[in-house]
Order: C-alpha cells, then sequence, then structure tokens
C-alpha cells in the first residue's frame, strides 16, 4: 500500500508547476510526512502518558494540528470535504503554517529536542507546490499512511530510501546524496561500533550511514532502557550544509526511528581545525564525504594541510576530530593513494604517522551509480602510526551500473578475509617501511593477480597452425582407412 500512495504522490508532483525534479518530490513529499509523522507521535506519547496516569501537553498548538488543518474527519474517518484546499490551503500553510513552525528554532529549550528540529526544519524550507488542489490531494495520500508500529516504519523507511536512491537519476547532483547500502552496511560491520560510542559523519548528506549503525547496534544484542535512551540521544551526529540533504537526514534518521536526531545544519569545513577540544571528539566516524568540490581560500585557511579538494579536508577534519583509539571507515576517490602533489603526500604521510591505516578496499568503477570515479575506503584507527596495511582489491565478474547494482554478497569475500587479514588473489599486506618514504604512494597494486600469458610471436602461431594441419590430415588417413 506504502509504495502505490507514493508514486500517486510522485504523479501529482509531476503535474504541479513548483516541482521540477525528484529531487523536489522527496523534498515536498519530506516536509508533509514529517507533520504525518509527528501527529501519530504525538497520539502515541498521549497513550503512553494516559496508561501511567500522567497528562501529555502536545507539542504542537491545536490550530496547527494536523487533524484540524490537514485532515479534520467526519463521523465515518473520512476527510471533511470543507477540509481546506485550493488557494485557502496555499495561503495558510505559506501565510500560517510555516511562520508559526518555524519560531520553534529560538523557542526549543535544547538543539537536541524534536521542537528544535521542527524549528530548523521549516526554517530551511519552503512549500513548492503552487496548486493548493494538487496540495490537498498530497496530503489526503499522506494521511492513509501509518508510523504507530514498528513493522510500519521499517516499510517506511525502506521507500523512503529507495525515494532518495533515485534521486542520483534526477541531475542537481542528486547522486552525491546516496551511498549505496550493501557498501555501507559492510563499513558498518567491519568499524563494529559498540552501545556507548559516539558516532560521527561531518558529511551526513541522507544519514545513510548513521541509519545502518542505528540499525547495526539496536540489533547487536537485547537493549535494555538505559541503552536505548543512549541510541536516541547521545549516540549519533552529524553535520549537513546543503538544506535539502539536511532535511532529508532527519526524516531518514527519524523513520528509522530516532527521534530527535543530532544533526546540525552547517557547513563542516568552516570549523577550524585548532578549535577541536577533546570534548568535541567522537569514537567512531563513518563518512563519504563529497568529492571533486573545491573550497575557497578563507576555508583551506581553517586547515594546517592546504587543499581545496574537499575530501581532502574533509579527511583532516575526521583524523582530528576522532578520538584516541577511536575507529574510522571512510570512502575516498582512489586517487587520494597516489596523488603527487603536496597537499596529498603531506595528508598521506599525516594519516599514516597519526593513525594505524589497517585496511584498503579498493572498488571498482561503477560502484557509485552515474559516477565512473573509483573509490576506496579507508579504515583506521587512531594513535598508533601505520605499521603495514592489508588491502582488498574487489574485482567482480559483472560490470556494476543501475540495474547491476553492488550488493553484499560482492563483499562477503572481504568480510570475512579481513578479520584475519589473509593474503588471497584479491588481497595482500604492504609494509609502510617498504614504501617510498617522500611520496608516501600507496598505490592499490595487487601482486597477487594472475599474470596474463605473454603475446606470442606471429611465427610460432604460423608454425603451431601447420602442426594442427598436419595433425589433422593424419587423422582424416585414418579414419578414412578404416571405412
Amino acid at each position: 500500500m506504502f509504495e502505490q500512495t507514493f508514486k500517486n504522490i510522485d504523479d501529482i508532483l509531476h503535474k504541479d508547476a513548483g516541482c521540477g525534479s525528484e529531487l523536489d518530490y522527496v523534498e515536498q513529499t519530506s516536509w508533509i510526512l514529517f507533520l504525518k509523522y509527528l501527529d501519530d507521535l504525538e497520539k502515541d506519547k498521549a497513550t503512553a502518558a494516559e496508561l501511567t496516569g500522567k497528562a501529555y501537553t502536545n507539542i504542537i498548538a491545536p490550530e496547527y494540528q494536523w487533524k484540524v488543518w490537514a485532515a479534520p474527519k467526519l463521523d465515518n474517518g473520512k476527510i471533511d470535504h470543507n477540509a481546506l484546499t485550493g488557494d485557502d490551503l496555499i495561503d495558510f500553510v505559506n501565510g500560517v503554517l510555516f511562520p508559526y513552525l518555524k519560531k520553534y528554532k529560538t523557542t526549543a529549550e535544547h538543539p537536541d529536542t524534536i521542537e528544535y528540529k521542527i524549528g530548523e526544519i521549516f526554517s530551511e524550507l519552503k512549500n513548492r507546490i503552487q496548486s493548493g488542489y494538487n496540495l490537498r490531494e498530497v496530503i489526503n495520500y499522506i494521511d492513509e499512511l501509518r508510523f504507530r508500529t514498528h513493522k510500519e516504519k521499517h516499510e517506511m523507511s525502506h521507500l523512503y530510501e529507495g525515494k532518495i536512491k533515485n534521486m542520483g537519476n534526477a541531475g542537481r547532483n542528486g547522486g552525491e546524496y546516496y551511498t549505496p547500502r550493501p557498501l555501507i552496511k559492510t563499513i558498518v560491520k567491519v568499524v563494529a561500533p559498540e552501545i556507548g560510542n559516539t558516532i560521527y559523519d561531518g558529511a551526513v548528506g541522507s544519514a545513510g550511514f548513521l541509519c545502518e549503525a542505528f540499525e547495526y547496534l539496536k540489533d547487536s544484542r537485547k537493549l535494555s532502557t538505559t541503552d536505548t535512551e543512549t541510541l536516541q540521544k547521545k549516540t549519533f551526529y552529524g553535520k549537513e550544509k546543503k538544506s535539502l540533504a539536511y532535511i532529508i537526514g532527519i526524516m531518514n534518521m527519524i523513520l528509522h526511528g530516532v527521534e530527535a536526531p543530532n544533526i546540525i545544519h552547517t557547513n563542516t569545513l568552516a570549523e577550524n581545525l585548532a578549535d577541536i577540544q577533546e570534548k568535541n571528539r567522537y569514537n567512531v566516524i563513518l563518512a563519504n564525504p563529497p568529492f571533486g568540490g573545491k573550497e575557497r581560500a578563507e576555508v583551506q585557511q581553517n586547515f594546517p594541510i592546504k587543499t581545496g579538494e574537499t575530501a581532502s579536508l574533509f579527511l583532516q577534519h575526521f583524523i582530528k576530530i576522532l578520538k584516541a583509539g577511536g575507529k574510522a571507515g571512510v570512502v575516498i576517490k582512489n586517487t587520494f593513494l597516489s596523488n603527487t602533489d603536496n597537499a596529498s603526500i603531506a595528508l598521506r604521510k599525516e594519516l599514516l604517522t597519526s593513525c594505524n591505516l589497517h585496511t584498503v578496499l579498493d572498488l571498482p568503477g561503477g560502484t557509485f551509480t552515474g559516477a565512473g570515479v573509483k573509490t576506496v575506503v579507508l579504515f583506521f584507527e587512531k594513535g598508533k602510526p601505520t605499521q603495514k596495511t592489508w588491502f582488498y582489491q574487489l574485482n567482480l565478474d559483472r560490470n556494476l551500473g543501475k540495474t547491476n547494482a553492488l550488493n553484499e554478497n560482492d563483499l562477503a569475500d572481504f568480510v570475512e578475509l579481513q578479520k584475519t587479514k589473509e593474503e588471497s588473489e584479491n588481497s595482500w599486506t604492504v609494509q609502510i617501511k617498504d614504501i617510498d618514504q617522500t611520496t608516501f604512494d600507496l598505490s592499490a597494486k595487487n601482486p597477487n593477480t594472475p599474470e596474463e600469458a605473454p603475446l606470442r610471436e606471429p611465427g610460432e602461431i604460423l608454425a603451431e597452425m601447420r602442426a594442427l594441419d598436419k595433425e589433422s590430415e593424419a587423422i582424416l588417413s585414418r579414419v578414412e582407412g578404416l571405412l
């Protein structure tokens, strides 16, 4: 049912003059979904309070509640045909509802509260749906959705992930918000966070890493009340520069079950590395920072190693903000391993001397749909220099693409072998003392790849053909003799 509802909503938004692409569909669906989710959450909290004999005070004032403006119901449970629609609905949403919800950013007690998230979300976006009749239809569909049970939330989060994935085909750099889930799950498994760790992604995007880490920890053991509280409030942290990704990331985490995600809308790279104190650091970093971007000179001043390459600045940030003994899994362009510019050399040296880069996963082209860039995943722990690095080259017998995406089975051999760092046809170990100590080149050159047979000389091939011809003649003669 949910899948068809999402399809119907996309069909409506496709017809609306204010929505031009899949990115707009996701953004507009998100804010309406969020308000419906909030309504169901308030109902659940009111019921829970009633069972314990306590009173519950709604976050949203009566006149702004979903059941009043969006879905006033008749006695038969159907939406009242007198509900706001057309210009009246647009005027209310744009001129009354959004300004009211924005105010929560200044009135909320703390950024960790859902009140603050409400204020921040509605400060960051606007209603793009121009037709009040289209908006009414979308609201009617979303009103049919339920977020009350674990099964409903799980199905909804799965569909929402699907929508995020589709943004990769939508232009406007939609693909940057989506890292393939099989890859994220594998990175989380290898890093193996534990309950009580703080987990951080400074380029949070759609919050895929934080969502998968939440799923991993939730299933890691039977959770106590304290564990649940820890996962909800003291585990997951993120920063995101772009408004749309910020909203999608928060919505994605909420659908996965984290009520008030600790995601801040800010430019991570605007923070000076010298200002990072021990209290700002995290136990685990999981990230796929944007690469290929160019940062301005004033942003570069925040970093000891000056470079315009966004991913290199993020890597410096991650090394600095990781606690001693902390663990990281970070996706980066494979050229990071071998670039000869001064900044790349200095950054490789910094990584190898301040952290133990114990594993590098070399991914095939096409891992990221729509992007021809080849990437690697760096797995490292902070605090001790690297003595040796285990490389694994993912060699598949097919080309990856939209219809032939990476799956968890593709990565199963890597997950198993990395536990013992064994050598195989696809894996090998590099002693850091043996690499060039001036360039610190870490190129992923597999010494175990079976060598192809050398090309033969034309004369050798012709001689073999003549020998085969003679052999064929002899066989034919014997056959004729028998007939």
